[in-house]
């Protein structure tokens, strides 16, 4: 018989194609948007990081220290506007576009930019991108299953809402840029810097950032009612969230068609605002560091001003250290409740505030819904209101411990600080400044934290989606 010859088989692996990996990722993600959206987040803030320390970031041409590039990046995805550096002057021309692009990237939020990734990769949106936009727009879609409620966006609509956010955020920044820009041509500066400071002004007001391009902040508009009332409106218009500005957008004369989360949205924000200008005049008008030296429209228009700054605006005209510490008391409470859900601003949101609101108000009553605006709010709503706030406060409250010890700073400035970090609102007591890197670690993961939202770390770090198949005996404990 003739030998046979034998043949080397050379076994290949299997290639990787892009849709493989798409739909590995798309799997990975329709598991755990949750987890999904920190990796994205993490991932953000290392490679800022990275840009911050190249010696082209710094005016000086040198490498910026880990810590301050750090906590830059931080505070530039989180859009939260607190630093470590002199924000004005330690950053070169490309530090300036390396921190105007990253507080966009960091408004959109992680969730809607996965989305928007996703339709650019696939063309479409599938059913698992939607979910992904839709939790960004409402936390309760975080937990896998049914949804016992009317989502703010549904899911039909997460298309349409992605184009107003990609939209709005353009549409507004160049409004508020194009009013500002003539603005300060009149206040005798240069064109070329006049124009690179109302589109920084404007980006920086709509994201809720407050970061400042000129050293010397806004002294120089301190009373320029017209610049700052610019600066109050595009606050507000971030801090209200997509969600609302896309409901407005769609239906902005017909109020009946408006959702319960526009409204309660809206009625709480301006019941917010006007109270913290009510309490800043009562508490400021006699302090001379402050209020004291104005007469009452001015007192009553920086009032105003402080009160929007204060729910994560982050910009100041007066210097936060002089004001007595009742009014920091105040300007905490707003800065932990924030704006609204799936907007550039922080804090514990302000439909979380209305929930809660209208629980104790049902239970006052005796009533077993709550109710507003002729609808019925199941109490899961209660639970996720209930578990926001425990997270934020549990933060706020371990972050102040923290950093007390190592600063040993007075307690109200540090519980400012922090819950400023934690709202992503930016103002400072001045702590911040002077915090050795052991801090500024600290006060970075208290806005890492605060940014992503309190539903999500708790759904990523306890897999909130296992399901439990039986239920115990009832007990009632003593509560009160």
């Amino acid at each position: 018989m003739p030998a046979s010859s034998s043949r080397n088989v050379i076994h290949r692996p299997p290639r990787l194609s892009v849709r493989t990996v798409r739909d590995r990722i798309s799997d990975f993600t329709g598991r755990s948007p949750s987890r999904f959206a920190l990796l994205i987040f993490t991932a953000l803030i290392l490679v800022f990081t990275l840009l911050f320390s190249l010696p082209i970031a710094s005016s000086a041409g040198t490498m910026t220290p880990l810590a301050d590039s750090l906590f830059t990046a931080v505070s530039v995805i989180c859009v939260t506007g607190l630093s470590v550096v002199d924000m004005a002057t330690h950053w070169s021309l490309v530090g300036h576009i390396f921190v105007f692009i990253g507080v966009q990237i960091g408004a959109l939020g992680v969730l809607t930019l996965a989305s928007i990734l996703g339709l650019v990769i696939s063309r479409k949106l599938g059913l698992r991108a939607k979910l992904i936009a839709a939790s960004d727009s409402n936390p309760l879609r975080v937990h896998h299953g049914p949804v016992a409620e009317g989502q703010a966006v549904r899911l039909g609509e997460i298309g349409s809402m992605l184009l107003t956010v990609a939209v709005s955020a353009l549409v507004i920044e160049a409004v508020i840029a194009a009013l500002l820009f003539p603005r300060m041509l009149i206040d005798g500066i240069p064109a070329w810097d006049a124009l690179w400071n109302s589109v920084y002004y404007s980006a920086m007001a709509f994201t809720n950032t407050g970061f400042t391009p000129n050293a010397e902040g806004l002294e120089r508009f301190a009373n320029d009612y017209w610049f700052l009332s610019i600066l109050m409106i595009g606050v507000f218009l971030g801090a209200i969230g997509f969600p609302v500005i896309y409901a407005l957008s769609r239906s902005f004369f017909k109020p009946r068609r408006w959702s319960l989360h526009v409204k309660l949205t809206l009625l709480t924000t301006l019941i917010l605002f006007v109270a913290g200008a009510v309490a800043f005049v009562i508490l400021e008008f006699n302090n001379p560091k402050t209020f004291g030296s104005l007469n009452a429209s001015d007192t009553a228009f920086q009032s105003l001003f402080l009160s929007m700054m204060t729910r994560s605006g982050g910009f100041s005209t007066i210097s936060i250290p002089d004001l007595n510490g009742s009014s920091l008391l105040v300007a905490d409470m707003l800065m932990f409740i924030g704006g609204g859900s799936a907007s550039t601003a922080g804090g514990i949101k302000v439909t979380t505030l209305a929930v809660l609101f209208l629980a104790a108000l049902a239970e006052a009553r005796g009533r077993p819904d709550m109710e507003a605006f002729g609808r019925r709010i199941p109490q899961d709503v209660v639970k996720v209101a209930l578990s926001v706030v425990l997270w934020g406060a549990t933060i706020v409250a371990v972050s102040s411990i923290v950093i007390l010890q190592i600063t040993k700073a007075p307690l109200d400035h540090v519980l400012f600080d922090v819950i400023s970090a934690f709202a992503t609102t930016g103002l400072s007591t001045g702590l911040t400044d002077q915090l050795p890197d052991s801090g500024k670690y600290v006060m970075a993961a208290t806005m890492f934290m605060g940014r992503i939202g309190t539903v999500t770390l708790a759904a990523a770090v306890a897999a909130s989606q296992n399901a439990q198949l039986f239920r115990r005996p009832e007990e009632r404990p003593i509560v009160g």
